[in-house]
This record gives structure tokens, sequence and C-alpha cells, in this order.
């Protein structure tokens, strides 16, 4: 797995290449709640380069969505994979995540910036 982080203005965009198993799912854990710990608010998640998610890697996501919630930030997902989205609809995650095929989609979660 490969994570990057780039800041665009008040949003901290997320970049996700690789697999996301329980291997790794701690340290890309550690890596996100970071960046939220640093007061990063407003995350939005490229998914494109995902080509694996685990239950683990879904708790951290459900886990990070909670945590922004409570702190009146959001979190907004897209470009999944067909396999990933499949994954998150499974589990009833698309139905309580902002998940959006494209950025530009994905950018409409975040009106409070406007």
């Amino acid at each position: 797995m490969n994570i990057t982080f780039e800041k665009a203005g008040e949003i901290l965009e997320i970049g996700l290449e690789g697999k996301i198993s329980s291997v790794n799912a701690g340290q890309f854990e550690a890596d996100i709640m970071a960046q939220v710990a640093r007061g990063e608010s407003d995350l939005l998640v490229d998914m494109r380069a995902l080509d694996y998610i685990s239950s683990a890697g879904l708790r951290v996501v459900l886990l990070v969505a909670k945590k922004l919630k409570q702190t009146g930030g959001v979190l907004a997902l897209y470009g999944m994979q067909s396999q990933i989205r499949e994954v998150f609809d499974i589990s009833g995650f698309l139905g309580i995540l902002n998940v959006s095929d494209t950025r530009e989609q994905a950018l409409q979660h975040f009106p409070h910036l406007d």
C-alpha cells in the first residue's frame, strides 16, 4: 500500500494505491489519524489506484468517518474500482459514506468550503 497526502485549500487529498489488508491496516489507520490529530477535518480520498481492501481496511475507513463526523468534518471517497465498490456495497458502506465516481462529484460533499 502506498498513501500520499496533498493539501488543496482547506481539503486534505489522500491518494491510496495497492492493497489495504490486515497486514498494513494498522499503519493506514495511524497515518490518517495522525492527519486528523493535526487538525485536518476535510478529507478527500482518491481510490482509483486501490486494488484491494480487507475488512480491516473497511474498519479504518469507518473509524475515520465517525471521527470526522464528531468534529464536523467530511470524508469523501471517489474513483473506486468495481471490485472495491462491490465490497463497500456488500458491507453497507455505500449507504452511510460519501462515495462518488469522480473527484468533481466528491468535492460537492464539501459545501461548507464554497
